[in-house]
């Protein structure tokens, strides 16, 4: 914009000095300042400052590179139709020049046409300019909506992320610390074993800590800022590891009765969740009807729903639990059954507590 401002005060002293010697020459001098003025008034107030300009242009053709620069300014920066009524202002200021000062080089025949194919031409062009730059704020600001999208997206997947982690710490946690209490439970209360089985069950309890500290470890660490690290996770137990889970549970005491009856391989995702039912319903067990058998029934086909129960006697009235619970393992449960498109079901009913869980295993 500087240089076009430049380039018509340079057009305007041209035609200054070849208004010289004129009859009005004090005139356009004046004229030719105060059209400089209009100029740079058009940076700021683009309207104002080409309507001076045009206004000048009646009375000195000095003044047409400022009305014409005006109108382009106009045209770039204000609504056409507020472009078109500055240019058809021009026109006509331009018309009334001609007639009482007219050109000597150029009839009036060609003079008009001329006129109105130059500011017809700056109208084009400002409104091509204002379209772009339009165009250009609009692609920014899309660019701009679609990277906080995107960062959006990544922070939702992150927390996601993170909520799945702090289940699965509430699921192992939660399991390997009952193993635990169950161990301690017995020494506390069994004194008179034979320091063989003293040594052993304190064993136990000394693995179990370790083992909780590892996992606990593990699962923090996952939960830093790194992403990194959230990629290296090591992959969750399905249940193709339910035999090692059982076992565990077995070697605390607890009686564990398993009945599979699914017909091949469980896919990963039923598998993941199936395997976090059976944990959970195993832990509650430990919890809350500690030395009670639990059955363990698996079903399912590809093709058809993958069915787990879990079932436990229910504890006396007024029994305490074997050790503390937080009360939200069932709710976590059900959310996470819920995201793997399945359903959850506990109650408890003939003296029993059923745990229920209906998995999607496609063909």
């Amino acid at each position: 914009m500087v240089s076009a401002i430049l380039g018509a005060g340079a057009l305007t002293s041209a035609m200054l000095w070849g208004q010289a010697g004129g009859p009005f020459v004090g005139l356009d001098v004046v004229v030719a300042v105060v059209s400089l003025v209009a100029m740079l008034a058009q940076l700021r107030w683009p309207v104002p400052g080409a309507l001076a300009a045009t206004l000048l242009a009646v009375i000195s053709p000095v003044a047409t590179p400022a009305a014409t620069l005006g109108a382009m300014q106009v045209a770039q920066r204000r609504r056409f139709g507020v472009a078109a009524a500055v240019a058809a202002a021009g026109i006509a200021a331009h018309l009334v020049q001609a007639l009482w000062r007219p050109n000597s080089g150029i009839s009036f025949g060609w003079w008009l046409p001329l006129i109105c194919a130059t500011y017809g031409a700056l109208l084009g062009w400002g409104a091509l300019a204002r379209s772009r730059r339009a165009l250009l704020i609009s692609l920014h600001e899309r660019a701009r909506r679609a990277e906080t999208e995107q960062g959006r997206r990544i922070a939702e997947a992150r927390m996601a992320e993170r909520r799945t982690l702090a289940r699965e710490m509430h699921d192992v946690l939660a399991h390997r610390l009952s193993l635990v209490a169950t161990h301690a439970g017995a020494l506390e209360y069994r004194p008179d074993s034979s320091p063989d089985q003293l040594a052993r069950a304190a064993g136990v309890v000394r693995s179990g800590v370790h083992q909780a500290l590892e996992e606990l470890r593990q699962v923090i660490g996952l939960l830093r800022e790194e992403d990194d690290l959230l990629d290296e996770r090591e992959p969750w137990p399905t249940l193709a590891d339910l035999p090692r889970l059982v076992a565990e549970a077995r070697e605390a005491g607890q009686d564990v009765r398993v009945s599979d009856e699914t017909a091949g391989a469980v896919p990963p995702p039923a598998g993941r969740t199936g395997y976090r039912v059976v944990q959970e319903g195993l832990t509650n067990a430990r919890k809350h009807a500690p030395g009670q058998p639990v059955e363990v029934l698996l079903r399912g086909a590809p093709g058809t729903p993958l069915l787990i129960t879990v079932t436990n006697p229910m504890p006396p009235p007024g029994a305490a639990p074997a050790s503390p619970s937080s009360g939200t393992g069932l709710v976590g449960l059900t959310e996470r059954v819920r995201l793997a498109e399945g359903q959850l079901d506990h109650h408890s009913t003939g003296g029993r507590f059923r745990l229920h869980a209906r998995l999607p295993w496609p063909a």
